[in-house]
């Protein structure tokens, strides 16, 4: 968005800086999407089996208790196949649910995840760890964008014998329609633990870091040079 900037006077001059801001945190949620499906000859069967299995997942996703935050379920489906051939003869049914499971509990993950694996014709897929949109990171992110904005102005100030009069203006680069920083990719490690006796072995899920970031720009008038 093109606009006039005012550049100030030999009397009142401005200087413009950058404020920016990279913590590294630990994650404050996980999330998982689990995909149930079912097929079948006959669309009753097909939907029965679906209905089962939704059940049985929803089911040891709330065994969990307190350890889950958020538990949705998504899109639902059941599709016939056609045979091939000019008749329109059905040879299956297709059925899908999915479901999208938010934990805040990461030491149960793995054993969460690798049960959910081990459920009949059960898809899973994740871990994506994230914050969550109200945390304070974004905020203590922005105030040390403004703090390192203002230092900035203030170094540039002083090479010239200046000192800081007044902020003109404050504007996040977000709001002003610049490009973001790009988002970290959400990635889990595992390794094998001991499974019990019929048990797929759990998942040892290790929570990738978060970047956050945060940009301004600020415009200040200073005094006048002493040059």
């Amino acid at each position: 968005m093109d606009r006039h900037v005012p550049y100030g006077t030999p009397d009142t001059p401005r200087v413009a800086v950058l404020g920016e801001a990279r913590l590294e945190v630990d994650p404050e949620i996980a999330r998982l999407s689990v995909t149930v499906s079912a097929r079948g000859a006959d669309r009753r069967a097909a939907l029965d089996d679906l209905t089962r299995r939704n059940q049985r997942a929803l089911d040891l996703v709330k065994s969990y208790g307190e350890a889950i935050e958020k538990v949705e379920t998504g899109a639902f489906a059941i599709n016939p196949e056609l045979s091939r051939g000019r008749q329109e003869r059905v040879r299956a049914y297709h059925g899908r649910v999915h479901i999208a499971v938010t934990t805040t509990d990461f030491t149960t993950l793995g054993e969460l995840t690798t049960r959910l694996a081990d459920l009949e014709l059960t898809r899973v897929d994740g871990p994506w760890w994230g914050l969550r949109p109200d945390s304070p990171v974004h905020g203590r992110a922005r105030q040390q964008a403004v703090r390192e904005a203002v230092q900035r102005a203030r170094e540039y100030a002083g090479a010239l014998g200046s000192r800081l009069v007044a902020l003109v203006e404050l504007a996040d680069l977000a709001a002003e329609g610049e490009p973001g920083p790009p988002m970290p990719f959400a990635a889990a490690r595992s390794r094998s633990a001991h499974p019990g006796p019929g048990e797929a072995a759990a998942l040892d899920l290790e929570p990738e870091r978060q970047t956050v970031y945060a940009h301004v720009t600020a415009r200040f008038t200073i005094t006048r040079p002493e040059l």
